[in-house]
């Protein structure tokens, strides 16, 4: 019975082991997303060779196969989100502009518990309030 503990318990720590440069990919990745990085995105077309959109700035990137949104923060409060379509000639690239220190040896996880209570706004018109009693 110890030998299948003790083998359980082997599988289940290797089964967790990723290598440094998949660890450090997915903390790179969750900077990113936390704008964090300063990337250059470059859309181009394949066929002309020409570029068609360069943006640049602390921007996350979400792939959707044909779509690709590209949303950059601005300022402290501030956001511009980009959404381009791909085809068979049109693709992209992006590049981290900077180095970023990220760790090869834990993984990072991100916690916003403000997050779980939802900003709400109400909008309501008084006089549909008033309509709807008579």
């Amino acid at each position: 019975m110890k030998k299948i503990v003790f083998t359980a318990v082997v599988l289940a720590a290797l089964a967790g082991c990723s290598r440094d440069a998949q660890v450090a990919s997915s903390n790179l990745s969750k900077a990113a997303d936390m704008f964090e990085i300063d990337r250059r995105v470059v859309f181009y077309n394949g066929i002309t060779g020409d570029y068609m959109l360069t943006i640049e700035g602390k921007c996350s990137i979400e792939d959707s196969g044909h779509k690709v949104q590209v949303t950059c923060k601005t300022g402290s409060n501030s956001f511009k989100r980009h959404q381009l379509g791909l085809s068979d000639n049109v693709t992209y690239f992006a590049e981290h502009l900077t180095g970023t220190d990220v760790s090869v040896y834990h993984h990072r996880i991100v916690f916003k518990p403000q997050t779980i209570v939802p900003e709400i706004d109400l909008n309501i018109d008084g006089s549909e309030l008033l309509n709807d009693r008579h």
